[in-house]
Parts: C-alpha cells; structure tokens; sequence
C-alpha cells in the first residue's frame, strides 16, 4: 500500500482511524489495498475490534466473488453435458467440476461438491443474498444457511423467505438466521411443513455412537414436543437426586438412566402426551385481541420451586388465532425453536394441559404482562422477566432465560433499597451467570435498558456498542 493509495479514499491516516473506518465501509478493491494498514502491533485494543469487522466484512466480499466463480464453473460444465442428460443424478455423473474444484482448493470431493451446491443456489435463486454476502452485511454461513433451510421450498416460496428476512439478517448472528428461517419457512408453507414433520416422525429411531474411554453416546430421534417432555422429566427427577459430589449435568445423565433402567416415576412427569380433541375438563380458552398470545404450559406438571420457576414445565407459546384453527402460523416451542400449528394444537388440546395467557405491545411484540393469578407478586415478577427475556440478555448468548439470573440493571441498594435500583421487571434483566459475573465485576461492562422499547445495549471496555432486542412474540 502507497501513499497514494490512501489519499486517493479520503480516508484518515493513523491505523485506528482506518480500522474505523473500514469497519463500516463497502468493501471492494479500494479498501481491500488499504488493509496492511490494520497491523496488529500499531493498533488499539478498539482499533483490533474494529480491524477484525473490517477484515470480516472483506472475507464476505471475497467469498462472494468466490461463489460467482464457482457458479459460472458449474454452468460451463452444465452447458457442456450431453443432450440425453436431464436429472440431477445423471448430471453428476458426467459432472467433473467437483474433482477439479477439489484439487484447486485442496478440498475434499465432498467439501468441494458442496461449495459449489451453494454457490449455484445462491446464483441461480438468491442474489439478493449473495449481494449482501458481496457488501459484507452478512458473512458466509448466513448464505449458506438460505439455502440450505430453502432447499424444501419451490423458488417463489423461497423467494418470499428470503424477502422477509433481508432486512434482519444483517444484525443476525448465524444460529438467529437459522432459526429466523425455520420459523418463516413454517410461516410461508405451513401445509408443507406438516407434511414434512408426518414425514420425518416416521423416521424416528434410536442413536448409539460409542465414545472414546469407555463411553458412549446414546439417545433418539423423536418428535421435538416428546424430547422437551423427556427433557423436563429427567429435570425433575434429578432435583430429587442428592449431590453426593455430582454436578447438575451428571445427575441429570443419573435421572436418565434412573427412569429407563428402573422406571423410577418422577410424579407422572410424561402424562398427557396424547393428543385429545378436547381441553382437559375445567379449563377455558383463554380470551383476548389478537396481540394475546397464551402460553400453553404441559403436559409436564410438578410443584413450582422457590420463586416460582418450575423447571419441569415444558411451554409452548402459540397465537391464539392459531389454537381456534383461524390460522397455520408457527408456535415456539421453548428449548427448540419453531414448530408446526398443528404440533402446537396436539399439545395445547393435550390432557393435563394448563394455559396462561401473555398480553404483548402490538407494535414491537414484548411481552407486557403476564396473567397475574398464578402465583403471589414475587413469583409472577420473576415469571414475567423469564418469558419477556427468554434467554440471556447479552448478544449472541441463547442460555434460556429459566437458567439465568435475574439481574437487576441499575444496582440495587442494600444498604438503602429505596435509593437503589426496584426490583420491577423494568429494571430486571436475564443474565447467564457468566454474562451477570462480567457486567457485576468486569472493569468496562456497562448495560442499559430501554424500559419503552425493552432494548438492551451493552458497552464495551473498547467504547464499542452491541444491542440485544427482547423476544418479539409476534414472530
């Protein structure tokens, strides 16, 4: 890099004004010469930070360029196969791209074989997002994960995902766009994914791999709504189980064993997993507007423990529109992700089913309230704060928000309580306890919360800002 190259961008001079700067701008081949400048030894710690999004968002420009190389390989190939050639397993028959992309790169066939599934796919039906891949707005695996969740859908219906979710995927990390997309894949072809689920239970099977030093690993393939009522059961049975010098993870693999081996019964924690057509006798459908959403909580059940969180409850948060039939929109299954309409009404109609409902603000779909006849005022605050929350409140950490702290975000005062920060869930946050030990004790964390919008921002010892926005029931 010259000079001369610099002055040609207008940019600044020292190495942490062009790492600023290039943490923000288009990359092409202009900033691309500019990046020797970002030498780690000249740089501040703020400086890296910001040098490794600039170098992040030139690496999504390059495997862009990449994909388009890779894409007009593929089509060469193709415009060369023979006329009698016309499925997809015939073609890759004839199709050598592979082997020669392979070697270039020093691939395996099957790494090789799928960098050039995605680059075609991204080519051929989603420019959009190999546009923003090209912009570094978002980085590669985003990409990769369009297509591969699109993969089921015919092209306009993957078109229209795609276009629902152009706009967040930039402030996705890649674990959030996979679960972005799987819900409006459920949203765009909800007749389709239920077909696809019947498909898949009839594929259910057991796993067994063995481990290394003696061990193993063993467990199923089931139907997402059973393993969360498993998950719950073996919850519940390992809180009976004494520590005796074992972990929590260690006396829930106890539990498991405990309840096949011995069939020890941890207070009817698998019943009414049968679907019913009807509510168990005694309960309502809950009434609202259509920003209600209930919370179907079962069929686990099991006495609540101190604070009134009850680990043994599975939920699923559905529409209400959707449980009356009046829609197919997907529902949360909590610990999972999305999940059918028709999978959320089989456990919603499901016996031993209880239902609570959530009111949210209609236009930015936070949770507001709870329904306060559950439990005493404590206990309702803190129920209140894990469903708003649901996982920690730090960017990027998905820990649910059932295994967090409640940490409140002005301190509060010990000394003089009504000088400090309220315990109100406008002032309360889930934290991990590794994410409440930093903010508490790591010189340079700071957090806010946006009572109104219920936005968190955290600042970093380096001046940098990342936001993380609460769950949006709507969606």
């Amino acid at each position: 890099m010259t000079e001369e190259t610099t002055s040609e961008l207008n940019g600044p001079g020292a190495p942490d004004e062009w790492a600023a700067y290039l943490a923000t701008a288009a990359p092409g081949p202009e900033t691309a010469s500019v990046l020797p400048v970002l030498d780690a030894e000249k740089l501040s710690r703020t400086g890296r930070i910001d040098a490794l999004r600039a170098l992040e968002r030139h690496t999504g420009w390059i495997q862009a360029h990449q994909a388009q190389i890779l894409a007009a390989l593929e089509a060469d190939t193709e415009a060369e196969l023979p006329a009698a050639v016309r499925d997809r397993d015939t073609e890759a028959a004839w199709n050598f791209t592979c082997e020669e992309v392979a070697c270039a790169l020093k691939l395996s066939g099957t790494t090789a074989a799928k960098r050039l599934e995605v680059a075609r796919e991204l080519d051929r039906h989603y420019p959009t997002t190999l546009g923003m891949l090209e912009r570094g707005e978002i980085c590669y695996m985003q990409a990769v994960a369009v297509t591969e969740a699109c993969a089921v859908l015919d092209p306009e219906v993957a078109g229209q995902v795609e276009a629902a979710l152009v706009e967040k995927m930039p402030g996705m990390a890649t674990g959030q766009t996979r679960r972005a997309l799987a819900r409006e894949i459920l949203r765009a072809d909800p007749h389709g994914a239920e077909q696809r689920h019947q498909a898949r239970k009839c594929e259910r099977q057991m796993v067994h791999y063995p481990k290394d030093d003696g061990m193993a690993l063993w467990g199923a393939t089931l139907p997402a709504e059973q393993a969360a009522a498993m998950n719950a059961a073996v919850d519940a049975h390992a809180a009976t189980l004494p520590d005796e010098g074992r972990n929590l993870e260690q006396k829930r693999v106890d539990a498991l064993v405990d309840l096949v081996l011995n069939r020890t019964d941890p207070g009817a924690a698998t019943s009414g997993m049968r679907a019913s057509d009807e509510p168990a006798s005694g309960e309502s459908t809950p009434s609202g507007s259509a920003p209600d959403r209930p919370i179907t909580s079962g069929p686990i059940t099991s006495r609540p423990t101190a604070g009134g969180r009850s680990a043994t409850v599975v939920q699923v948060t559905v529409p209400l529109d959707v449980l009356i039939g009046d829609s197919d929109d997907p529902a949360q299954l909590k610990g999972y992700g999305p999940i059918t309409a028709g999978q959320a009404r089989r456990i919603a109609f499901a016996k031993g089913t209880v239902w609570h409902r959530l009111i949210i603000e209609p236009k930015t779909g936070m949770l507001i309230k709870t329904d306060p006849t559950t439990y005493k005022p404590t206990a309702e605050t803190e129920r209140h704060v894990i469903a708003r929350d649901a996982h920690c409140t730090f960017p990027t950490c998905r820990m649910p928000a059932r295994r967090c702290d409640l940490d409140h975000v002005e301190p509060f005062n010990h000394h003089d309580p009504a000088a400090g920060g309220q315990t109100v869930p406008e002032n309360l946050g889930a934290l991990c306890r590794r994410h409440h030990r930093m903010k508490t004790h790591h010189p340079g964390w700071a957090v806010k919360r946006d009572s109104r919008t219920g936005t968190t921002t955290w600042t970093a010892p380096t001046g940098h800002t990342y936001t993380n926005r609460p769950h949006d029931y709507r969606h």
